[in-house]
């Protein structure tokens, strides 16, 4: 078993990371929306860190606003500060080629191309808990 270890980048306060008052005391979760999260992995250049940072912030920012995205964080390894995790949830299988014709997705894409020290990986998933599209929410932000 291997468990690499990430702060998180955005969102930057505990509230954003809030459980859901539905799911505090136990209730059941509520009805069960198929969602899509993929875990992209990131590798940077050495030194390119915090531009990497900065131009994902300001797309994960933006990206939260959009109907189709349910989530969207921003993890650094806390071992490896090169080393980068985006976790985006989406509400429906045509919400991440949506997320791609936007201007501030174009915008990360074109401004971290010449940071990535590999190509980017990513994995899919379908959620198991929380069920519900309503408990993805990020809390106060």
């Amino acid at each position: 078993r291997k468990a690499d270890k990430y702060s998180n980048i955005f969102p930057s306060t505990s509230a954003g990371w809030d459980v859901p008052a539905a799911l505090g005391g136990g209730a059941p979760d509520g009805d069960k929306a198929e969602l899509l999260a993929v875990h992209v992995f990131v590798s940077c250049k050495a030194g390119t860190e915090a531009a990497f940072t900065e131009a994902s912030l300001n797309n994960a920012m933006n990206s939260v606003k959009e109907p189709g995205i349910a989530r969207f964080d921003v993890l650094q390894n806390q071992a490896d500060p090169s080393k980068f995790v985006l976790v985006e949830v989406y509400r429906n299988p045509d919400a991440p080629a949506e997320h791609k014709k936007t201007a501030h997705y174009n915008t990360w894409r074109e401004t971290v191309a010449d940071m990535m020290a590999a190509d980017r990986a990513a994995i899919k998933y379908t959620n198991c808990f929380p069920a519900a599209d309503e408990n993805w929410k990020m809390a106060n932000l």
